[in-house]
């Protein structure tokens, strides 16, 4: 059986994760060192970096922070698990909001979403929103209105991201793949291409 972890944010429990996601949330700056995870059946959390499978990890992040660097290395902050990110631009960007609200009612997560920025209901449970937040902080924000079995997506168009929660292993390995795969276009996509 392949091993699989969960990892605990502020009281709460996320996971389980596999090894692939979890190298995954490292390579998005969303798990560190100190993050606080447990293996499948350990009722104790510790650090990521005590974790044998997991701490080969942060030793190659040390090894590149202790590299000398041609530039000037800037202060280093400690990544969280689903940290913001700080945008490029101090630009809005626009972001369409899905939920699946089967225990939690949706004006708790209404109201979070109006107080991100300007936003817009356009179906009964998805949300248009202008803001200067990051993605990361717009999900941190909103999973905190959600219950164990709810779900949202949400998907920057500006910067073509996306984020989500409680998909379970499986549909979030998907997404992920997907989301990181460029675009190929071929056959009908560059038929398509050439009529627009």
């Amino acid at each position: 059986m392949a091993e699989s972890w969960t990892i605990s944010v502020g009281g709460r429990v996320y996971g389980p994760y596999t090894l692939e996601q979890m190298q995954g949330f490292h390579a998005e700056n969303r798990l560190a060192d100190h993050s606080l995870i447990a293996r499948a059946g350990e009722e104790q959390f510790h650090p990521a970096i005590e974790d044998p499978e997991l701490a080969p990890l942060f030793k190659t992040a040390e090894a590149e922070l202790a590299a000398p660097a041609a530039e000037p290395a800037a202060a280093a902050t400690p990544h969280r698990f689903g940290r913001s990110e700080p945008e490029p631009d101090a630009h809005p960007s626009h972001f369409v909001i899905v939920a699946d609200l089967k225990s939690s009612s949706i004006s708790g997560l209404e109201e979070e979403i109006f107080t991100l920025g300007q936003a817009h209901r356009f179906m009964p449970q998805a949300w248009i929103l202008s803001s200067e937040a990051s993605i990361n902080t717009i999900r941190n924000a909103l999973v905190q209105k959600l219950g164990k079995i709810d779900t949202l997506f949400i998907v920057d168009a500006a910067h073509d991201k996306a984020a989500w929660f409680n998909f379970g292993p499986e549909s979030d390995t998907r997404i992920r793949k997907m989301w990181s795969r460029p675009i190929d276009f071929s056959g009908a996509e560059k038929r398509a291409v050439r009529r627009a």
